[in-house]
């Protein structure tokens, strides 16, 4: 294959070239990444408020982190990459959580800092970011674009 493109380095001046890669979408609804696995949820953080919307809808769009837990985000079990992060919490949790990541059987996590400062906002001062690989919105979201590929989980 002469002009293999395996989908990694993905970005506008490559976005109209065609691969054989797989894409997954983790989320609060689809832990797994399952294909057609989003908007599936009947109960979850949203219920009430999509009572009448019925499934397909956001029902379960976030999880709640008890105090002094650990929450798994992402268990993959193949080669792959982390291509987009998108999160959001309230400011005052920015110090309490912690962001781990583990890959390729490390015993120490490739990532492992403060919610906040991964997204470039620490001290719980919310501040816009705008640049290629980290991005906060005016509302709180925010995004990590920084490619991460790795063998295994």
């Amino acid at each position: 294959m002469e002009n293999y493109f395996n989908g990694l380095d993905l970005h506008l001046g490559n976005l109209s070239r065609l691969s054989n890669a797989r894409t997954r979408s983790i989320s609060a609804e689809n832990p797994a990444g399952a294909k057609g696995g989003g908007g599936m949820a009947t109960e979850g953080t949203g219920a009430y408020m999509a009572r009448e919307l019925g499934q397909g809808w956001k029902v379960s769009p976030s999880i709640v982190i008890p105090p002094m837990s650990i929450i798994s985000l992402a268990n993959i079990q193949e080669a792959g990459a982390i291509q987009h992060i998108w999160m959001t919490t309230y400011p005052t949790h920015w110090r309490r959580l912690v962001l781990r990541a583990y890959w390729d059987g490390e015993e120490q996590p490739s990532i492992e800092c403060p919610y906040g400062d991964f997204f470039v906002n620490g001290w719980c001062e919310r501040c816009n970011v705008n640049s290629l690989p980290i991005v906060v919105n005016p509302a709180g979201g925010m995004n990590c674009y920084w490619e991460m590929p790795f063998r295994q989980s």
